[in-house]
């Protein structure tokens, strides 16, 4: 059998976007599968598009997902160089052989007389096809108009005097056929001497002996010219596999950062920009860092564990059957396949990534919990609040108790009021109005509880709810009339984690303060 070789050709924009780091992954699962080879080849020939110190992102990307290219970037590997930058005299070679072929020809059309043609189509309505006047050009007259520096590019001539189509068994879509006759001779080299993005991509992955192109569906119009180059240079095709591309929650669209704005407004999506504004200004990241999440980094810098992400990537458009959902990646890589790929648009559900690390959470280990969630409370300051340093024993005690509120790493941070002092606390206003203001005993309440809490002896979470029911039974009210206060006054917030580990976890001494400073607060608005 021939070795399996994939690949996934990145540009260097800046950032991974969630709907490559798909395509990236059913390229990386289906080698591993047939125990082949991954290749992360950069395409920076186009210096317009390409952002200066902008791979790193990328490859980190991979690295936190767990993605390990096997020849690439700081791996090298036997088919180097893996920049197309750097590939230069390989497309001029090939390039050159196609014009001693009569394959490709020197073309000096200026822009103006193109966009005259294109008018000329359109108006017409028929399909735009180039002129060929400068296909017999001899070699004397082509050098003597590129020493006198008229602009030229090098076209590739596409086969239109035949009724032979074009024929691509794709491993997705199947059978598509398309029409040369209709097809203008691409350009495949500019006169700077660099290639273009379907020429280089050809010879790339004929040197690199890629035998499977699997990316995303909207590369299918660009396969029909590639099969040509193939052909044409007498290399073996490769298989081609177009997956569907990968959607905005709840359309058919695809995703895109052009549409962030609009992506703010989707019900299904704004949960998670809305979480990165309250996250990322508590890491110090201004504008969240320039984050978003359609970026693969947005996942990382928030908490999300890399199986889980991998996880709801591999079920975008795949599924091992019609009722799995989680899968370790020992499991996807085993019965991944390409005939469960499905054809249609595979929509990006930010609900179900939440269910994926939710479940995936749910694995790791107390002690794992509370070590990954130490460096978001270290950023945020939270770590060294107080007159102690919090301990690890203290913050696994709080994570026990936050329990499953904690989706991803970050949210420990939404529990601030265990690692905030008594004095910093922050209150949440419509719940403080609601719970201490508005009730007329609930101060009074409050006052007495707090002076019968310095006296006792509670320590446990159980010792505080024997204490507080004691207390409401000695009172003669139920426990509703004092209860909401008093988490309001404990942890300044309306909802939390249960009232009586809260309790635990302050201690009797810092639970009386703040109930007395939720008191003072009270006098204070009052009196304004």
């Amino acid at each position: 059998m021939k070795a399996i070789r994939t690949r996934f050709a990145p540009s260097p924009t800046g950032y991974m976007h969630i709907g490559g780091m798909r395509t990236a992954l059913f390229n990386w699962v289906f080698a591993k599968h047939h125990q082949g080879t991954f290749i992360l080849r950069i395409d920076d020939t186009d210096q317009a598009r390409n952002v200066e110190s902008a791979l790193e992102p990328i490859l980190q990307a991979f690295r936190w997902l767990g993605i390990p290219w096997d020849e690439g970037p700081e791996t090298g590997g036997d088919f180097g160089p893996y920049f197309q930058s750097e590939r230069t005299d390989f497309y001029q070679k090939h390039c050159q052989t196609l014009i001693e072929k009569r394959l490709a020809f020197y073309d000096f059309t200026t822009p103006d007389q193109s966009r005259a043609e294109r008018e000329a189509a359109e108006k017409e309505k028929r399909n735009y096809i180039n002129n060929r006047n400068d296909f017999d050009l001899d070699s004397a007259t082509i050098q003597e108009r590129i020493d006198r520096g008229d602009n030229y590019v090098i076209r590739f001539l596409v086969p239109r005097d035949t009724d032979k189509k074009i024929v691509i068994d794709d491993a997705v879509r199947g059978h598509v056929e398309f029409d040369p006759s209709t097809m203008p001779d691409p350009v495949i080299m500019r006169s700077n001497g660099l290639p273009l993005y379907n020429f280089a991509s050809v010879i790339d992955d004929a040197s690199m002996q890629i035998s499977h192109v699997i990316r995303a569906e909207e590369h299918l119009s660009n396969t029909p010219v590639q099969a040509l180059l193939f052909d044409a240079l007498e290399f073996e095709r490769p298989t081609f596999a177009h997956i569907p591309y990968v959607a905005a929650p709840g359309t058919k669209e695809k995703l895109s950062k052009r549409k962030l704005e609009q992506y703010r407004k989707n019900p299904k999506f704004k949960k998670l920009f809305q979480h990165g504004d309250f996250i990322f200004p508590l890491l110090g990241l201004e504008n969240n860092g320039g984050l978003d999440p359609v970026m693969v980094e947005y996942y990382e810098k928030i908490g999300y564990l890399p199986d889980a992400v991998f996880n709801a990537l591999a079920r975008i458009g795949w599924s091992l059957d019609d009722q799995t959902e989680v899968m370790s990646r020992e499991t996807i890589i085993e019965n991944f396949t390409l005939e469960r790929i499905v054809k249609s648009p595979a929509g990006f559900d930010p609900d179900k990534l939440l269910s994926f690390q939710a479940e995936w959470m749910g694995k790791v280990p107390l002690s794992e919990k509370a070590l990954n969630c130490i460096p978001y409370l270290a950023t945020a300051g939270y770590v060294h609040a107080g007159e102690k340093e919090y301990s690890h024993d203290y913050i696994e005690k709080v994570v026990a108790a936050v329990g499953e509120r904690l989706v991803v790493w970050s949210d420990i941070l939404r529990f601030d009021e265990f690692f905030v002092t008594d004095d910093e606390l922050k209150y949440e206003e419509k719940a403080f109005k609601k719970r201490v203001v508005k009730p007329e005993d609930a101060c009074t309440l409050l006052a007495e509880l707090a002076e019968e809490l310095t006296t006792s002896n509670c320590q446990t979470s159980e010792d505080f709810d024997q204490f507080v029911h004691q207390f409401v039974e000695n009172k003669e009210i139920g426990i509703g009339q004092i209860i909401h206060a008093l988490r309001v006054a404990v942890t300044g917030k309306a909802a939390g984690v249960g009232m009586f580990d809260a309790m635990e976890l302050l201690g009797t001494d810092r639970c009386v303060k703040r109930i007395r400073r939720t008191l003072k607060l009270k006098t204070s608005s009052d009196s304004q």
